[in-house]
């Protein structure tokens, strides 16, 4: 029997301090996040972030949950509960970090007799810090509780025509009859490590300008060449001019490089430069988050008009949206009938 588990990526239980330290632990602590040996993550996660950092992103949660509980859990819910209402096979949730687990989202497809399961990571491009480490733990969850199961994965869908063209759709349904002078995509950043490390022919991933625009093997796992590529798309489908969109990076932490450039930089240039009426679209996120609604719709759009801007408009992301929800129960049926027929 065939099931789908749709994983996102997880929030604390609550906005108590402890909760987030808990989570905050669990997920700076995974070693495809903060990829330095065990003894220096833990010094660098245990010793110095969790001793300053747990009370700052309580009270920044604070600012964005709901009374249903995390924004990105309701909205993930949401999205299960519509997915399953479209598609003939059991969908669960699981979370990368956090509640309800992937290990529980397995047991309640195994509680329903499912032993063929696609894993959707809820991510549009491939990241090690995303859909790599949401598939390596999901196979450790099946290996060690349910040996008997079968995984398919979904693979990055950044460039999948159905996804580009709702989520051109919902930013151009946003953007009705609002007056925008320059429309921003943020991604989530990376370090440069991260992109040179999934770079599968070890030369190509330079981070030069060019690399992401030439053909290459490595774009299969190149999760800034996939966000540059789907700015492209969008763009195009949407008849926007070059010089009124661009592709900026937010959320690095420490001191290592990320990719650039950074969006809370470019906020502030844009302002400076006079734009008035700014635009942002997070498209590395199907659900809406912390990063989304405090990190850009609050600290955002504080920076972009203490810089002299006007307007700011946050696009939310697809979240349950209807047409994303058929898109995804449309390739959820598809893979159903194909591994039927393949049987």
């Amino acid at each position: 029997m065939k099931g789908v588990l749709l994983i996102n990526l997880g929030s604390p239980d609550s906005t108590n301090p402890k909760d987030v330290k808990r989570y905050l632990d669990e997920f700076l602590m995974d070693e495809r996040v903060i990829d330095k040996p065990y003894l220096l993550r833990a010094f660098i996660v245990k010793g110095i972030i969790l001793n300053t950092r747990p009370k700052k992103s309580a009270a920044a949660y604070k600012k964005i949950w709901w009374d249903e509980g995390s924004p990105l859990i309701v909205l993930s819910e949401r999205l299960k509960r519509k997915v399953d209402d479209l598609t003939q096979v059991p969908v669960a949730l699981g979370m990368r970090y956090g509640n309800p687990s992937i290990k529980a989202g397995l047991q309640e497809l195994a509680d329903q007799g499912v032993d063929e399961v696609l894993i959707v990571p809820l991510y549009p491009q491939f990241a090690m810090s995303t859909t790599e480490t949401v598939l390596v733990k999901a196979e450790e969850e099946r290996k060690k509780h349910f040996p008997e199961m079968k995984f398919t994965n979904i693979p990055a869908f950044y460039n999948h025509p159905d996804y580009v063209r709702v989520l051109a759709a919902s930013i151009k349904d946003e953007l009705e009859g609002k007056e925008w002078d320059h429309l921003l995509f943020s991604y989530h950043g990376v370090p440069e490590r991260h992109i040179r490390k999934s770079d599968i022919t070890n030369s190509h991933c330079k981070i030069d300008g060019v690399c992401c625009q030439t053909n290459s093997p490595a774009h299969q796992y190149c999760y800034r060449h996939q966000c540059f590529e789907t700015t492209k798309q969008v763009v195009e489908l949407l008849g926007i001019d070059n010089s009124k969109y661009s592709t900026s990076f937010q959320s690095r932490l420490g001191r290592d490089p990320w990719i650039q450039p950074y969006t809370d930089a470019t906020i502030e240039s844009l302002a400076e430069k006079g734009i008035k009426n700014l635009a942002v679209v997070t498209p590395a996120f199907v659900s809406d988050c912390l990063e989304t609604l405090e990190e850009i719709a609050m600290e955002g759009k504080e920076d972009f008009i203490a810089a002299g801007g006007e307007q700011f408009y946050a696009v939310p992301c697809l979240n349950d949206n209807d047409e994303w929800v058929k898109v995804l129960s449309r390739w959820v049926d598809e893979w159903a009938i194909t591994e039927t027929a393949n049987a």
